[in-house]
């Protein structure tokens, strides 16, 4: 049964879709099958592996609202191994259409758990908020991990975060566990990224993986060109961080 891990943070512009972009394709390319489940009504996951959100006829959506099989909705990327159920622009209005739907908590769970042995991994790209998508992210998740900025307001929303953590663990899921703690977007020359990343570490302990990922030009061009950094420069210092990543998180799963 594979492994599901919801990336989330109520904060935006964190390098939340990077990390998850990015962490997947360098497990598939360690050899892990991988999907991409992108929930976040932006659709940057799926812009950044090459599709167009305007011209998918299917997406997550679908699966969400009208009860169509995930596994119909999946796309192949240009990575080996690593596929994507991705957003379009339908997505915008699924946080409403999901009220009126029974067990409405529980919709991404009963569509992932039948694709789930499909995988070794699968990674949920949340939206920046507490909303009902991202609950539903936390209920079929067996892990989160929370990719953070060592900046000053870095802390702020943290605790709200893992308060509704413990309700959705409470009331839920009780199995759900925080998986990690990913400090992104790092400037090693300021000193007050150094001090906040010295709180972070105070906070969440072990939790915190020993990889940092550095503020890197070649990272946020990827995107554009529709690919993970490691198709687009593999030897920049931003591909070598995420490579190294890739690998703390694996070793941890052993």
């Amino acid at each position: 049964m594979g492994k599901i891990v919801a990336f989330s943070n109520k904060k935006g512009g964190v390098g939340k879709t990077t990390t998850v972009v990015n962490m997947a394709a360098y497990c598939a390319e360690f050899g892990r099958k991988v999907l991409i489940v992108d929930i976040d009504s932006q659709g940057n996951a799926t812009t950044g592996l090459g599709f167009s959100k305007s011209a998918l006829k299917k997406s997550v959506y679908n699966v969400l609202i009208d009860d169509e099989k995930a596994a119909q909705n999946i796309l192949p990327t240009k990575v080996k191994l690593l596929d994507i159920l991705p957003a379009n622009v339908d997505l915008t209005s699924a946080e409403v259409d999901l009220v009126y739907k029974h067990n409405r908590e529980r919709t991404l769970k009963e569509a992932l758990d039948k694709i789930r042995g499909d995988y070794d991994y699968i990674f949920i790209d949340c939206p920046p908020s507490l909303g009902l998508l991202t609950i539903n992210a936390w209920v079929a998740a067996d892990s989160i991990i929370i990719p953070m900025q060592a900046e000053y307001y870095a802390l702020e929303g943290v605790s709200q975060l893992m308060n509704t953590i413990s309700m959705v663990k409470q009331h839920l899921n009780p199995g759900l566990q925080i998986e990690g703690v990913i400090i992104t977007m790092y400037d090693g020359r300021a000193i007050i990224s150094r001090q906040i990343t010295a709180e972070i570490k105070k906070f969440f302990k072990n939790k915190l993986y020993e990889i940092i990922i550095p503020r890197n030009v070649r990272l946020s061009e990827a995107p554009s060109h529709g690919v993970p950094v490691m198709l687009h420069d593999p030897k920049c210092v931003g591909a070598r961080a995420y490579k190294a990543l890739a690998e703390e998180f694996l070793s941890r799963q052993r």
